[in-house]
């Protein structure tokens, strides 16, 4: 669902010097997104907001980290967030059309996915739907991933539904480049 004007105004340019050395950081020369836009007008929000991010080298790969966020943003429902996520990293993370496409239309079992992607996406559904895992669900999310690795999912998973209800919550308008949920 698109919107024309998010509920909160966000900033509009000229940025105060330091939220413009902060968007140069975060975007590296690309026009900043709405929603850091609407967050950067709330210190506090943004300062919690910028101290949450995940998207440095953790213990996931790349693609491991961009099925988290994309299948996390498809359950919550968030095209803005999922859409900007596949528009700048599925490339990188080499996720195929038909991988994309499950994020939001499959589930673990769809056959694009490896076993371990599989146990990754099961983890993400569980967590969406019961916010915890069965010993089942943890045993093999724990026979492909490390303790480390785990807790990354974790912590992605929440992250993820936070922005989740920042840009849905705020009825962000999607962002031109950004990729729409399949059809």
């Amino acid at each position: 669902m698109s919107h024309s004007t998010p509920r909160i105004a966000p900033l509009t340019p000229p940025y105060p010097p330091e939220i413009q050395a902060q968007f140069d950081r975060i975007m590296r020369g690309a026009a900043p997104l709405i929603l850091f836009r609407v967050m950067a007008g709330h210190r506090r929000a943004w300062d919690k907001f910028r101290a949450g991010g995940l998207l440095d080298p953790g213990p996931l790969s790349l693609r491991q980290r961009e099925i988290v966020i994309d299948r996390t943003c498809a359950l919550n429902r968030c095209e803005y967030e999922w859409g900007v996520h596949v528009a700048v990293f599925a490339g990188p993370a080499k996720l195929a059309e038909d991988e994309v496409r499950a994020t939001v239309q499959g589930d673990a079992t769809s056959p694009c996915w490896s076993p371990a992607e599989q146990a990754l996406v099961a983890a993400v559904d569980a967590l969406h739907h019961r916010a915890t895992f069965s010993d089942q669900e943890f045993a093999e999310l724990s026979a492909h991933y490390d303790e480390a690795q785990i807790l990354e999912i974790m912590l992605l998973c929440g992250f993820y539904r936070a922005v989740s209800y920042l840009a849905n919550g705020l009825r962000l308008p999607l962002e031109e480049k950004a990729a729409r949920f399949p059809v």
